[in-house]
Order: C-alpha cells, then structure tokens, then sequence
C-alpha cells in the first residue's frame, strides 16, 4: 500500500493539497513504513500558477491529472484541501484526510495506520466554498 503526504518542501506537510510542491509518497508494508519517495507536483493548477489569487473569485478547475498521478495511493494526507479536490480524489478511490495537529509526515503515516485520522471536512481551504 502507498499513503502520500503532501508537502512544500519534500521534509514537512503542507498547509494546502494543491498548492504543495511535492507529495511524499511512502510504501507500507505490514503496517510499517518500508520506503519513501518524492513526486514532483505538476499536476495541480495551484502548483502551475493557474488559479487566480487576487479575490476575483476561484476558476474552476479539474483535479483528474493529480488523481492520476496519485492513483497508486490508498490516502492523501495534509492540512488543507477545497472540497472539490477532496470530492475528486475519493470518486478516484483515494482517501483524504485532513490533519488537525502538526505532524511529521512520518508521524502522520503512522496515525493513519494506527486508524487514528478520521475524515474531516472542516479544514477545506475557505477560497473553494
């Protein structure tokens, strides 16, 4: 099994899914964390300066190539997503799950393995309601 940790940096989790220049992507086996990858974000429009910033509104924009590229990932974990990503993902059969408390990414994996992450909605990024 594969969980990703969305991150801006490669090391931390990041404050928003799209916006996140990097998913972690850790492989799980026996309820263990066996190995980590980096995958370059170039899938969301946050992260190819195509969503418009200046409080004109937010452009609709689809989430099929992120869910593509993450498609070998049970869950998708960070701090923030719009509710239209995190809708996307799960009709692609991947879990979001929105952190409440700081975490490492590692620290985070080994929450969502113990089933102590629940699904959440309330930290959808206010910008996507």
């Amino acid at each position: 099994m594969k969980v990703a940790v969305a991150s801006s940096d490669g090391v931390s989790i990041s404050k928003h899914f799209g916006q996140s220049k990097c998913f972690i992507i850790f492989e799980i086996e026996a309820d263990k964390i066996k190995g980590r990858d980096i995958r370059e974000n170039s899938f969301t429009a946050h992260a190819l300066g195509q969503c418009n910033h200046d409080g004109q509104g937010h452009q609709h924009h689809g989430h099929s190539a992120i869910v593509g590229a993450l498609s070998d990932c049970q869950a998708v974990l960070c701090y923030g997503m719009g509710w239209r990503a995190a809708e996307d993902l799960k009709a692609g059969g991947i879990q979001p799950l929105i952190l409440e408390a700081e975490s490492s990414p590692e620290q985070a994996v080994d929450s969502f393995l113990k089933g102590k992450l629940k699904a959440s909605a309330q930290n959808f990024c206010n910008c996507h309601r």
